[in-house]
């Protein structure tokens, strides 16, 4: 093992020889730090959390008690093949939060980025892709190889089924379940998830312009009215690049076997 010598380990804490733990760490009692698992600088891991497997965790992150991140996948195709976790910088990833490795039929990896608040209970699941700033909220679970951009919020007690991609800045209310892509920047909400137009606040509490934000509810209007990517096609000719609403034709006509949630 290698363990900077800035770093605080409890005595009562396990570390296994091949760790790597970066300056500045705390390990806190009963905590378990497993052979392929490699800190950077300013973690911090309290009491009986558990980071296991092949594990990057970035700098900053706090990993409260009784998370495990990093075992192997809830998938009966997992044979044991040798993938990853890897966590961001600077994220709060709170008590018994589970984060598994990823497998072949995904790529082999587990990503989380930066800035994250995954609250108590929740689950991300293999080969799940997760950007920045994400909040998921209290037993919220992100089934495999979901995808989930920049900003995303999942509401509490709510589901992300396997596949789903949710675009930026989209909010899922508290107990949806979610069986189709979401629009970026869309809202979310029922038991069984509808869209239910955008997230007018997410947008203006980041200072969107107005016209962008006007553009964006003609785009979602036009789109309501029919067929989601055939409209996209006809949107994306006229489309000014690099708004918001060319964000939003891109992803329609990105790559997905899924549909979309549409209004109700």
């Amino acid at each position: 093992m290698t363990i900077d010598p800035t770093a605080r380990v409890h005595p009562a804490a396990v570390v296994e020889d091949g760790a790597i733990i970066g300056p500045r760490c705390e390990i806190g009692p009963f905590a378990l730090i497993g052979a392929g698992c490699r800190l950077a600088a300013d973690v911090t891991i309290k009491s009986h959390a558990v980071i296991t497997g092949n594990t990057e965790i970035g700098e900053g992150t706090v990993v409260f008690s009784f998370a495990v991140l990093g075992e192997v996948p809830q998938d009966l195709k997992f044979k044991g093949e040798q993938s990853r976790l890897v966590i961001g910088a600077r994220n709060r990833i709170r008590e018994h939060v589970t984060m598994n490795a990823g497998t072949e039929g995904g790529g082999l990896v587990t990503r989380v980025g930066d800035d994250g608040l995954f609250m108590a209970g929740c689950h991300v699941a293999h080969d799940c892709q997760v950007g920045n700033r994400v909040i998921v909220v209290n037993s919220s679970a992100l089934a495999g190889h979901c995808v989930l951009e920049d900003d995303v919020i999942v509401g509490g007690l709510s589901g992300v089924h396997q596949w789903v991609r949710i675009g930026r800045g989209a909010i899922i209310g508290a107990v949806t379940m979610v069986t189709a892509d979401v629009l970026p920047y869309g809202l979310v909400q029922g038991p069984r998830g509808h869209l239910d137009g955008l997230n007018l606040v997410g947008l203006k509490r980041r200072g969107t312009d107005r016209a962008q934000i006007v553009a964006l509810r003609e785009l979602y209007a036009a789109l309501a009215q029919g067929n989601f990517r055939e409209t996209a096609r006809a949107e994306a000719e006229k489309a000014e690049a690099g708004t918001l609403a060319a964000e939003v034709l891109e992803f329609i006509l990105g790559p997905s076997d899924r549909s979309f949630l549409t209004p109700q």
